[in-house]
């Protein structure tokens, strides 16, 4: 059997050393020649995967049996393309849309009161209501809007670009500031955040794992953490009622999928979602240690037909990290020195910080994703986020 990838940076890695595990031939498209999935692949091909008619040539021209999804943005949309177009299992073009466009992806949830705030569309200096209605910019008392509000880019972001204004002025000055470009502004929904990995199959949704985050300070909210909460925990089962509601009228199957969550005063809200793994380490490391489910490899053997389960027996209480701290590194410790510092389990370790290093305040998932990432494995959240706290404190020890 063939399975194709579309988009094939590292974070596809992983997907395409599962595929080979159970003896799939892998090809692999990316825009970028020196894309690590391309080498990784058994056939690399240079495409443009923002070109939907050249992908689905290239993908006719191999053949395949089922395209798998890997962790991508807005060309997500070049995969659903290549599904019509060939005839091929999982999300379609419309529902790829509709998880790329923040702005459709909230007119059709509001539809069902499943994403209740206000939200309006600007571009080309025009501000357009999720009814249709049109404004002018210089109508902007005329919006229903709560502040704070937040604007972030109609298409992809991964927390760059995002703007939080508190009052009238603010939002004025960002809109100046952001001209003709495609904005979604929107109240923002307080509460925590939480990230969810989940799949639909043909048994219909199973939610594998629920995050609590831990995000910088508005408005980028960049996660530098998670931590798996226990399906005892009372949010566990709100959010997979609620989330089963969204998939169901979005009409989403046979797909992957990650969203974020906000637990508001009213229950679950969902941020965003989308038909495809999540990234920074987590469908492919954090999720497989604290649920034991592979879920790249457990999809993988559901679209070639063997047996396969993305429920977990049990979900270890585990945090995931990114070195998120500031300040000049003075030392790098080993392995051995975390595990004889912590009270908890070291899972996993990736440290790419060099000694003397100057790191800056996080504002985006580059500016800190590749600095690397630790996993403990304790008993409680307490212990958990003192020894976050006690790894992070070993960077700016005196060593002579």
């Amino acid at each position: 059997m063939k399975a194709v990838i579309i988009g094939a940076s590292s974070e596809a890695l992983h997907t395409i050393e599962m595929a080979h595990k159970h003896g799939l031939n892998v090809v692999a498209l990316d825009g970028n020649p020196d894309a690590q999935g391309l080498k990784a692949a058994d056939q690399g091909l240079v495409v443009d995967i923002s070109d939907e008619a050249a992908t689905i040539e290239a993908v006719r021209k191999e053949g395949a049996d089922f395209v798998l999804t890997v962790p991508i943005g807005r060309y997500l949309t070049s995969i659903g393309a290549v599904n019509d177009a060939l005839g091929l299992p999982g999300i379609s073009r419309q529902m790829a849309v509709i998880c790329t466009d923040k702005f459709r992806f909230h007119q059709k949830l509001q539809e069902k009161g499943l994403r209740n705030c206000h939200c309006y569309l600007t571009e080309q200096r025009k501000i357009t209501g999720s009814d249709g209605t049109e404004y002018e910019r210089e109508d902007l008392r005329k919006l229903r809007l709560k502040f704070p509000v937040i604007l972030k880019p109609r298409y992809g972001s991964g927390s760059r670009g995002i703007y939080m204004a508190n009052s009238m002025e603010e939002m004025e000055n960002a809109l100046e500031e952001i001209g003709d470009e495609s904005y979604v502004l929107e109240e923002c929904v307080a509460g925590e955040e939480y990230g969810i990995d989940g799949v639909v199959t043909k048994d219909g949704f199973q939610m594998i794992l629920l995050r609590k985050k831990e995000n910088t300070p508005p408005p980028a909210r960049q996660a530098v953490g998670y931590l798996a909460v226990q399906r005892t925990d009372v949010f566990w089962q709100q959010v997979y009622t609620y989330m089963k509601q969204v998939i169901e009228y979005l009409n989403l199957r046979e797909c992957l999928l990650h969203a974020d969550i906000i637990k508001g005063e009213a229950g679950p809200f969902v941020i965003e979602l989308s038909a495809r793994p999540s990234g920074h380490n987590l469908h492919n490391l954090f999720t497989p240690l604290s649920t034991r489910v592979d879920m790249a490899e457990e999809y993988i053997k559901y679209r070639m037909g063997l047996p396969y389960c993305f429920e977990p027996n049990v979900i270890k209480p585990m945090i995931i990290h990114y070195f998120d701290m500031q300040g000049t590194v003075t030392h790098i410790p080993t392995e051995e020195e975390v595990r004889k510092t912590v009270h908890t389990k070291l899972a996993a370790w990736e440290c790419n910080i060099r000694q003397g290093e100057e790191l800056k305040p996080v504002s985006d998932g580059h500016s800190v994703m590749g600095r690397g990432y630790f996993v403990l494995e304790g008993e409680d959240e307490k212990t958990l986020r003192e020894d976050v706290l006690r790894v992070k404190g070993l960077f700016f020890s005196f060593h002579q």
